[in-house]
């Protein structure tokens, strides 16, 4: 009986592993896709939605916890279920110095305007409607450079800030902005932290959004097409210098969007 109940455990820890190996592992701020034939809806906690050119699209929070996810889809009226396993948060500490501490130590004047800025800019999440947008999206610049620190978490003059939840591309104050899909101007304006702003609705939850302009071309409410010039790099906002902070909320979760951009490195699940 010893020798069976042991046997028994033994399996039972082997199938568990077996199935803790058969799902993936995705990092925070990933991409997953599961693409297959006659896809009729997706879901993830709790969220229902449509496929995408035969494929389901699953955004991962840059904040969500380590721990398993469960993926649905509808095929022919049945569900069928994959999971995945969230990393623990691999993002490196980067620490920036900043001349003006008032961008940093909050006057209760700017904790006021930056609370009325995150009320409205956080109305955008909840925006759905049909997909204007395929993958990859076009880049926001003509010539992209390297972009970086996406998810990193941030220490300026020494006080830890929310992770970056973009990524910063250096250009020269000036160079055109290109919106990197079809969609309606979201909101503009001329925000605390991120300065000069654009923010589009590309659909199906998708919003782009493009941070320290030193101008603004399009009108809130505007209809704008891939590749359109909607403003130009600065560095207005809290920058050290001129760049372009570009960043992506897919259903409300914020993703990496050089993924967007160029999805060699999206999860793809069978």
């Amino acid at each position: 009986m010893r020798q069976s109940l042991l046997l028994t455990v033994v399996v039972s820890l082997t199938a568990l592993g077996a199935l803790a190996a058969a799902q993936p592992e995705v990092p925070p701020g990933a991409l997953v896709t599961w693409p297959g034939e006659g896809i009729t809806r997706c879901g993830m906690s709790g969220d229902k939605w449509d496929p995408l050119a035969g494929a389901c699209w699953y955004a991962v929070d840059l904040l969500a916890p380590a721990g398993t996810l469960e993926l649905g889809r509808w095929v022919g009226g049945a569900l069928e279920t994959r999971r995945v396993r969230v990393a623990e948060y691999p993002y490196p500490v980067q620490h920036i110095q900043l001349a003006d501490d008032s961008r940093v130590e909050l006057s209760a004047a700017d904790l006021a305007r930056v609370g009325r800025e995150n009320a409205l800019i956080g109305g955008l999440w909840s925006r759905r409607g049909e997909a204007r947008f395929r993958l990859p999206l076009t880049a926001p610049l003509e010539r992209l450079p390297e972009g970086g620190r996406f998810g990193a978490r941030r220490v300026f003059n020494g006080q830890p800030r929310s992770p970056h939840s973009g990524a910063d591309y250096g250009a020269p104050n000036g160079a055109a902005v290109r919106a990197a899909a079809d969609g309606e101007v979201a909101l503009t304006g001329d925000f605390f932290f991120a300065g000069r702003s654009v923010f589009l609705d590309h659909g199906d939850g998708l919003v782009t959004m493009y941070f320290h302009l030193s101008r603004v071309d399009v009108e809130q409410g505007a209809q704008v097409d891939r590749g359109q010039t909607i403003g130009a790099v600065g560095q207005s906002g809290r920058a050290t210098g001129p760049h372009l902070h570009f960043a992506a909320r897919w259903r409300g979760a914020r993703v990496d969007p050089a993924l967007l951009l160029a999805p060699a490195g999206v999860v793809e699940i069978r």
